[in-house]
């Protein structure tokens, strides 16, 4: 197969590569599925792994990330980006095959560590990935419907990731509760069906033709500093920066909280996260029309609160003594959690992009890759010695009533190892929203300005209309029924 870029594209050949790249992510999203998130950290647990492990796990993805300047390399070398991320897909899906082997094949003799390991060369060879794809996908996505188009393979990937998640879930449990002894090779199964549907992406991936690259002629670490000289851009990796390392410090440990903590089993667990991807769904193609008509920072501003917010709402998790309380208040922070992550994620990326000068974007991309990919890496390391640390450490504080016929106990705040732990980075991300002030994107409108739209356009949206706008108006629809009950029995006496 012919990897070499063209000088110049047809838009029949846009529009083929949007086609493809498109397929390449539903491969990578089914690996994904299969081999991370709530299943990874039920595999780890099954082997033994430790707080400080699971935050190891966590920052593995980050930490290869330090690893971008060998990609830089290759693309100022060999100028072939699409061959770069092609062969660099290959390298890092098959050790997902050759984890299932082994875990399939030696189960008594598989340990942490080689789950660590493997998953080490996975993330390593996907870190080569990311530049050169990211470049790639600059010059081939046109910049007019770069938030519509991202939002649109977001969401095709959302939805296999829910299906996939749910009947994987199902899966699990049953094999839990019925056949113990088999956990780890279900887990086995998933690796090596992950690793050979990432080959197959890597060969649909290879079919998006590449525009050539233009490289401004400079030495390689002169060019490494320029993105830190762009006082707007700098700006947005001071922002990016904390932000991640607020985030990526207490996310990883929801699961484990809920596995460990409250020892939910795995149905429960996949199904809230994917009343979060139905409710990311439903609201990225709206985040990605705004970001476009108006700015990806105000998108961000308007997002990045509530999920604060839903950080915060974890310390309440478990206070409860009824199993429905704490149902009821997890449904509601996965809803509002994929509501948020939605157009956080979506920005986030979009104005990177964005803001990258055009000639530099690899390099611009990669510094923004890079220094991220650091904060990221360490916070949950740093979350997995707090969790620890805090161990053996509670704050409870409740409100106490004493009466000749009752005595009630109301809990209203109670934090424990994992609690502490969602509370500092919900705080960390506080002081990183202060930062997003600073940022500058062309086209910025005012935040108030974009509510008062959003409100318009979610009211004439349907689909819309019934997540975000009954939520704001249920009270209305409520008394409009009583209203018309009343005069029902009116009618009838």
């Amino acid at each position: 197969m012919d990897l070499r870029p063209k000088q110049e594209l047809t838009n029949a050949e846009v529009e083929k590569g949007l086609r493809m790249v498109i397929g390449d992510g539903i491969a990578a999203e089914a690996m994904t599925t299969l081999t991370g998130g709530a299943f990874l950290i039920a595999m780890a647990l099954l082997l033994g792994a430790t707080n400080f492990q699971i935050g190891l796990l966590a920052a593995l993805p980050t930490i290869t990330n330090l690893f971008l300047l060998i990609s830089i390399w290759l693309v100022r070398r060999y100028k072939n980006r699409r061959a770069i991320a092609v062969i660099g897909s290959l390298l890092a899906r098959i050790p997902l095959i050759i984890v299932g082997i082994m875990a399939l094949t030696t189960a008594s003799k598989t340990s942490i560590d080689v789950l660590i390991l493997f998953l080490f060369f996975y993330y390593f060879f996907g870190s080569l990935v990311g530049p050169s794809w990211n470049s790639w996908m600059k010059d081939l996505v046109p910049e007019k419907i770069l938030g519509k188009y991202f939002a649109k393979r977001t969401v095709i990937m959302q939805a296999l990731n829910v299906i996939l998640s749910i009947l994987l879930a199902l899966l699990i449990d049953y094999i839990k509760k019925y056949h113990p002894s088999y956990q780890l090779s279900a887990y086995a199964v998933m690796f090596i069906v992950a690793g050979s549907l990432g080959v197959a992406g890597a060969f649909i991936l290879a079919r998006a033709p590449e525009p050539a690259l233009f490289f401004v002629k400079a030495d390689f670490f002169s060019l490494l500093k320029k993105p830190l000289k762009n006082r707007n851009f700098l700006r947005l990796l001071i922002f990016n920066s904390v932000w991640v390392f607020a985030i990526n410090l207490a996310t990883p440990f929801f699961t484990v909280f809920l596995l460990k903590g409250l020892n939910y089993p795995m149905s429960y667990i996949i199904t809230l996260g994917i009343i979060s991807q139905l409710c990311s769904i439903f609201t990225v193609t709206k985040w990605g029309v705004f970001a476009d008509k108006y700015s990806n920072k105000t998108i961000i501003g308007l997002t990045a609160p509530l999920y604060i917010i839903c950080i915060i709402a974890w310390c309440f998790v478990g206070i409860y003594t009824h199993l429905y309380a704490n149902i009821i208040l997890l449904v509601c922070i996965y809803i509002f959690t994929g509501i948020s992550t939605a157009g956080v994620n979506l920005s986030l990326t979009n104005i990177g992009l964005k803001l990258a000068l055009k000639e530099e974007s690899i390099i611009y991309l990669a510094a923004k890759n890079l220094i991220t990919a650091f904060f990221s890496g360490v916070a949950p390391l740093v979350g997995g010695y707090l969790v620890d640390y805090f161990t053996k450490r509670h704050l409870n504080i409740i409100v106490q009533y004493d009466g000749p016929s009752a005595n009630k106990v109301f809990r209203l705040v109670q934090l424990h190892q994992w609690n502490f732990l969602f509370l500092i980075g919900a705080l960390v991300a506080m002081v990183a929203l202060q930062l997003l002030v600073q940022v500058k994107e062309r086209g910025e409108v005012e935040k108030d300005q974009v509510k008062r739209i959003m409100r318009t356009s979610f009211r004439n949206s349907l689909r819309d209309y019934f997540l975000i706008g009954f939520l704001l108006t249920w009270h209305d629809h409520l008394w409009a029924a009583i209203r018309r009950k009343w005069k029902y029995d009116d009618d009838d006496s």
